[in-house]
């Protein structure tokens, strides 16, 4: 099983929407995946039309044996939701409370191990003990970057944090989201970085109306328009991935 978070410490990067595309991407590659909306805002739950709650709450779901009661099926074959809930705002001071606090994710997701090839993490835009489990748990993390001088500077936020961790085994791999070729700035910028950011994908996301749509299609980009730039541009994003990681 393979644990891929999408993340970025700043928000309104692209993140549910590239985790929603992706889990979708990777369903229908006929992996078992798993989708686990972390953000309290639920946006990736909505998408999928599932009600964004967890019974119990963040404690319930750290403590229930049950497993299978937290998943919910999607109307996408191979694809599980495990919905977001409002108390994840407070799950900081939970992992707080526990002991080895930031391993505590690792230990929750290895409990699906056997039911899924492929877990993708839509994680909150924050930095906090949250993201250090993300950061212990995820064998990839994908960060959407918009190419713009603030975007820039927190994935070097990011960079520096892995490097002061030595022991961290996770694959960091950027990419450019939300890109608009008409802005004179992302396009120099992305020409910029290509050469200075390590590992930058090849595939960049453009910002696309079509992807704003998922909020009133309720639904990944693929489902409702399978033939827009948007579907087949997330499907070439995941199988980059796939062959930088070698997931198959």
């Amino acid at each position: 099983m393979k644990v891929i978070a999408v993340y970025n410490i700043k928000g309104g990067v692209g993140k549910t929407a590239t985790c929603v595309n992706l889990a979708y991407s990777c369903a229908k590659s006929g992996l078992k995946t798993l989708l686990w909306d972390l953000d309290s805002q639920g946006a990736s739950s909505y998408y999928f039309n599932i009600k964004a709650e967890v019974k119990g709450g963040t404690k319930k779901l750290f403590k229930t044996k049950a497993i299978s009661g937290l998943v919910k099926e999607t109307d996408i074959e191979n694809l599980d939701l495990l919905p977001s809930d409002f108390s994840y705002r407070h799950m900081d001071l939970f992992l707080d409370s526990e002991k080895k606090p930031k391993k505590r994710m690792n230990e929750f997701l290895s409990r699906f191990e056997d039911d899924y090839d492929v877990i993708l993490l839509d994680c909150p835009p924050s930095f906090s003990l949250v993201s250090e489990n993300i950061f212990n748990s995820a064998d990839v993390m994908l960060v959407p970057l918009i190419p713009t001088t603030l975007s820039l500077r927190t994935y070097e936020q990011i960079m520096e944090y892995v490097s002061e961790h030595k022991k961290l085994t996770l694959k960091v791999m950027p990419f450019f989201s939300m890109v608009d070729k008409r802005k004179k700035l992302h396009v120099d910028t992305i020409i910029d970085e290509e050469n200075r950011v390590p590992g930058v994908m090849q595939t960049t996301i453009p910002y696309l109306s079509v992807i704003e749509y998922m909020g009133v299609r309720r639904s990944p980009v693929g489902m409702f328009a399978p033939k827009n730039l948007a579907a087949a541009l997330f499907d070439q994003l995941w199988t980059e991935l796939v062959q930088r990681t070698k997931l198959k």
